[in-house]
């Protein structure tokens, strides 16, 4: 888990503690954690009581919004660190359009999945 700096904390519109998360889910926090830890979600620590965020966007409904683990997968493979990533899934892209975050929140996933890959060459 990371500390977010100024420039990504104003990059990503919303955040959700993993309280929060594990509400909508269904789960207890345990299991959020957990999701962190495998590398499924990206938590950062930011606010007042520097409390684990993960972004809203991430998040659909009940579960991980889809294509997103993938994603994760092939910028650690990478060599991205957290914050990288979360810098690349939200900064926007005119040939998406829109930011990577956004495209696989509507199930647009091929096409982010296709520019991470292309980054590692």
């Amino acid at each position: 888990m990371t500390e977010i700096d100024a420039k990504i904390d104003a990059l990503v519109p919303a955040w959700l503690t993993l309280p929060d998360i594990a509400e909508q889910f269904g789960v207890e926090v345990t299991r959020v954690r957990q999701l962190v830890k495998e590398g499924q979600l990206i938590a950062v620590r930011r606010g007042e009581n520097r409390a684990l965020h993960v972004p809203a966007a991430f998040i659909d409904e009940d579960k991980v919004v889809k294509g997103l683990t993938g994603t994760l997968t092939l910028l650690r493979d990478d060599g991205f660190t957290d914050e990288e990533m979360l810098e690349w899934l939200f900064t926007p892209d005119s040939t998406l359009p829109g930011t990577p975050a956004q495209a696989l929140s509507e199930n647009r996933g091929t096409e982010v999945k296709r520019r991470a890959q292309a980054l590692a060459v």
